[in-house]
């Protein structure tokens, strides 16, 4: 029952405290993550076999083929899984850095130098290497984690997370760094939003959109993540069409599933002749069009006309909402009210127009003449990431290891005393 539950998590908690207290040297910190790609690489079978589980169940329970797809492990993501964490080791610590020093005219130092933040909370869905990057850039960063995985990937999960404690084990380290919560209730997350402030400093969701909302609704700490990805593609008067076409085609269809994928396509009014050209390159690989009244018109292929919705539709599968603008400033507008604060992109051979739509729309990632499917960790070079935010508070965009520090501020005094 819940008592059961509150006990749980108590501990849990409680052990990360305990673990937390310990500070381990990038040394160390470096030797658990080899030792763990080791591990993996010795228990790839072992892996496997347990990923078979997950996988059976979720065929039985009929889950959808998308989700399936992402629970689903083999040699090429164990090995992408290795190369996250390869990466993840060979950066410099990002814990005890001084940012910045300076000196008062009272002769007092004052530093600024970077923390872990603490015990870290991730809720996440389906995906298994979740379990493995979020270890890896937690522990790296100084921070402990408790990690609630979806009851689909258990025990995915919990193999992964088990070899990480091994690893910690192996260096005399509190195994508590890494903590996964095996019980499967549902009522659990609730709890663990709701009831744990004592113990856990910010909770990181990881999933569909629901799975957000309840935490944002829930959680009496912090959250770092995002709702939607509402992410949208302009091309400009100025844009080179050839370019505009291979962009779209792969912001919105090289994976629709991701938050980065674009849901809407605004197409500048002077670019009315090419609608036909852009939007056949689309519907001929299989994606449907919602369009405005403007595009319904121009366009010969098959579309379906947008209504007041669409424009807040993040689709998720083959198919885009498509609108006709009169100008850029009309394209940053249309992005400020329906966008997420999450990736937009504009395609554009004009370097001034280019500059306006960065520096005017609100997103946490804004691209030029490239594809939205960039929002991601890996291709930013973290490593990996816990997560994209799109708060207005730091972090936002994707959140690596250099994310998942904080600061303080240490003054170095020799007797001043203030007037």
């Amino acid at each position: 029952g819940v008592n059961q539950m509150s006990k749980t998590l108590e501990k849990i908690g409680k052990n990360a405290k305990i673990a937390f207290q310990k500070k381990i040297s990038d040394r160390k910190k470096n030797k658990v993550l080899n030792y763990y790609i080791q591990l993996i690489l010795k228990n790839q079978n072992k892996i496997l076999v347990e990923n078979t589980k997950d996988i059976k169940i979720a065929k039985s329970k009929k889950l959808k083929e998308n989700l399936i797809k992402r629970l689903t492990l083999n040699s090429d993501k164990i090995s992408s899984i290795i190369k996250s964490i390869e990466t993840i080791a060979k950066f410099k610590d990002p814990v005890d850095v001084d940012i910045e020093t300076w000196k008062r005219p009272n002769g007092l130092k004052i530093k600024k130098v970077s923390i872990p933040i603490g015990i870290i909370g991730v809720i996440y869905e389906s995906r298994p290497n979740v379990t493995s990057d979020v270890s890896t850039l937690c522990f790296k960063s100084g921070n402990c984690v408790i990690l609630r995985g979806g009851s689909e990937a258990y025990f995915s999960n919990k193999i992964l997370a088990n070899l990480f404690r091994k690893s910690l084990e192996k260096y005399k380290i509190n195994k508590n760094f890494v903590q996964f919560i095996e019980n499967k209730n549902r009522k659990l997350v609730d709890y663990m939003l709701s009831k744990m402030s004592e113990y856990i400093d910010v909770i990181i969701p990881r999933g569909g959109k629901s799975l957000v909302k309840k935490v944002q609704d829930l959680s009496s700490v912090p959250v770092i993540g995002h709702l939607e990805g509402m992410c949208h593609t302009y091309i400009d008067k100025d844009a080179n069409l050839e370019m505009a076409k291979k962009i779209i085609i792969n912001a919105k269809l090289r994976n629709t599933s991701i938050c980065g994928a674009t849901e809407t396509l605004l197409i500048h009014k002077n670019k009315s002749k090419n609608v036909n050209e852009i939007l056949n390159e689309l519907t001929k690989r299989g994606c449907s069009i919602y369009a405005d009244k403007k595009i319904y018109k121009l366009f010969n292929g098959n579309s379906k006309l947008a209504n007041k919705k669409t424009w807040s539709k993040e689709h998720l599968s083959a198919k885009i909402s498509v609108k006709l603008v009169d100008s850029i400033t009309d394209a940053v507008n249309h992005i400020n009210k329906y966008g997420t604060m999450h990736t937009d992109a504009i395609v554009t051979n004009n370097k001034i127009s280019a500059k306006f739509f960065l520096k005017n729309i609100k997103s946490s990632i804004a691209i030029h003449n490239s594809s939205t499917q960039y929002a991601d960790g890996g291709e930013f070079g973290f490593g990996g990431e816990v997560g994209i935010s799109t708060n207005k508070l730091p972090p936002r965009g994707p959140v690596g290891l250099n994310q998942l520090v904080s600061y303080k501020y240490e003054i170095y005094g020799s007797g001043q005393t203030r007037k």
